[in-house]
C-alpha cells in the first residue's frame, strides 16, 4: 500500500507545501472520499480498508482537498488499485486531469467517466469533482478488458452535476495539433504553460479559467472571466501592458482580442494574419442567469406579449386577406360559368333572327322539314303548297 500511495502522490505531482489533513473539516472531507471507495466493485472485493492520503498543495495546480486509495482483488488473483482525489470544483478536476496526462496522450470524452485517458496498465478519468487513477500490473487482453469494465462501473457511481467538460473547451477552433487542450484554473498554472509577460496582468479572481491549445507552431490561449466588468478591467490592463512591452522591445502576443468575456491570445504564430485568422474562429456563447429575481422580467414579458399580440394580429389579417381573395376568385369562376350556361340556354330558346320570333305571314319562307315531326292521329294532311 505504501508503494501505491507513493505512485498516486507522484501522479498528483505533489512536491511541496505540505498540507496534511488534520483538521475536523479535513477529516470530514477525507471520510467522504473514502465512502466513494466501496467494499466491492463487481466481482472484485477490497483488500483492506481505504487509506487516506495526505494531500499537498502545489502552486499553479488545482487544489486537491482530499485523497484516498484502496486495493481490490478477485478470486482468480487479478488485482488493481484506485487512487481517488477530490478537487475544489468540476472545472478544477478536469484541469487536473489534463495537466496530469500531458499533451501527448489522448483524452477521450464520454468513454469512461466524463473524460478519461486510457493507457496500458493505467486509466485516469474525472467525473464531478473527483479524479481517479486506476493502476494494474497484469496487461493481458482479458485482464485489461475486465478492469476497464469495472472502471466504467466505478466511474458511473461517482456524483456529478453537469457530467460534461467545461464549455470553454468546446469553443476552441477545430484542428488543434496537440492530443488535447490543457485546462487551467489559476494564473500560475497558465504561466507554466504559456511563459509570456502579458500573463502577469491577468487576474484569476472569482472563478476565472483558461484553456491552452496548440495549432502547429501557434499557441492559442483563451481566458474566460465570469463577469463583463472583470473582462473589461483585464482588457484595459492588457492593452496597457502591451504598450509597455512594445516600448521596451519585449515579447508580445502575435495577436490579441477581447471577445465577449474572453481574452484571446495567440503566441508564436508565423505572422499576424495567421494569428488573427485563428482568433476569428473562436466561438463565444454565454448564458446569463440571475441568482435572484430578474429585474428585467416585467420589461421582457411586456415586450414578449406585445410582439406575440402583434404577430397574432398580422397572422389574422394575412389569413383573412388570403381567404377573401380565395373566395372572390372562386365566386368569380362560378359566376362566369353560370353566366355562360344561362346565356347558352337563352340562345337555344330563340331563332337566329336577332333574338326575335319571326312569323311566316307572307308565306315566303320555304316549307319546313317534316321528317322530324310527329304524326297526328288524324293521319297525314294534304300538302296545300301545290
Amino acid at each position: 500500500m505504501a508503494l501505491i500511495r507513493a505512485q498516486f502522490r507522484f501522479a498528483l505531482i505533489v512536491i511541496s507545501l505540505a498540507v496534511p489533513i488534520s483538521s475536523a473539516a479535513g477529516e470530514t472531507v477525507a471520510n467522504e472520499v473514502t465512502k466513494l471507495l466501496p467494499d466491492t466493485l463487481a466481482s472484485f472485493r477490497a483488500d483492506g480498508p481505504a487509506t487516506i492520503i495526505e494531500t499537498e498543495r502545489v502552486k499553479g495546480w488545482p487544489v486537491v482537498t482530499s485523497a484516498a486509495s484502496r486495493k481490490y482483488v478477485r478470486d482468480d488473483g487479478l488485482s488493481f488499485s484506485i487512487g481517488l482525489a477530490r478537487t475544489e470544483s468540476e472545472s478544477a478536476a478536469y484541469a487536473l486531469l489534463t495537466q496530469l496526462i500531458g499533451v501527448d496522450q489522448k483524452l477521450e470524452v464520454g468513454k469512461i467517466g466524463t473524460a478519461a485517458c486510457d493507457s496500458p496498465g493505467r486509466i485516469i478519468f474525472f467525473r464531478g469533482q473527483e479524479v481517479a487513477t486506476i493502476t494494474w500490473s497484469n496487461n493481458s487482453p482479458a485482464a485489461n478488458e475486465d478492469i476497464r469494465g469495472v472502471t466504467s462501473f466505478f466511474a458511473a457511481s461517482l456524483p456529478t452535476t453537469d457530467d460534461d467538460v467545461p464549455p470553454l473547451v468546446k469553443h476552441l477552433p477545430a484542428g488543434f495539433t496537440s492530443a488535447h487542450p490543457i485546462y487551467v484554473v489559476s494564473q500560475l498554472g497558465l504561466k507554466n504553460l504559456a511563459s509570456q509577460p502579458i500573463i502577469d496582468v491577468l487576474a484569476f479572481d472569482g472563478g476565472t479559467e483558461a484553456v491552452v491549445a496548440n495549432y502547429g507552431q501557434s499557441q492559442l490561449v483563451i481566458v474566460e472571466f465570469t463577469t463583463p466588468q472583470m473582462s473589461i478591467d483585464n482588457d484595459s490592463r492588457i492593452w496597457t501592458k502591451l504598450a509597455e512591452l512594445k516600448s521596451q522591445g519585449q515579447a508580445t502576443p502575435s495577436a490579441y482580442r477581447r471577445i465577449g468575456n474572453y481574452s484571446v491570445f495567440v503566441f508564436n504564430a508565423p505572422d499576424e494574419k495567421t494569428a488573427n485568422a485563428l482568433i476569428e474562429q473562436v466561438k463565444y456563447e454565454q448564458v446569463v442567469q440571475w441568482l435572484g429575481d430578474d429585474p428585467h422580467l416585467y420589461e421582457r414579458m411586456q415586450r414578449y406579449f406585445t410582439q406575440t399580440s402583434a404577430g397574432v394580429l398580422v397572422a389574422v389579417l394575412k389569413s383573412s386577406g388570403v381567404s377573401l381573395v380565395f373566395c372572390l376568385a372562386i365566386g368569380g369562376v362560378i359566376g362566369a360559368l353560370l353566366f355562360r350556361h344561362r346565356r347558352a340556354q337563352r340562345a337555344a330558346a330563340f331563332s337566329d333572327a336577332g333574338g326575335s320570333i319571326r312569323l311566316n305571314l307572307d308565306e315566303l319562307t320555304g316549307p319546313a322539314g317534316k321528317q322530324r315531326l310527329l304524326s297526328t292521329s288524324e293521319g297525314p294532311r294534304e300538302d296545300r303548297s301545290t
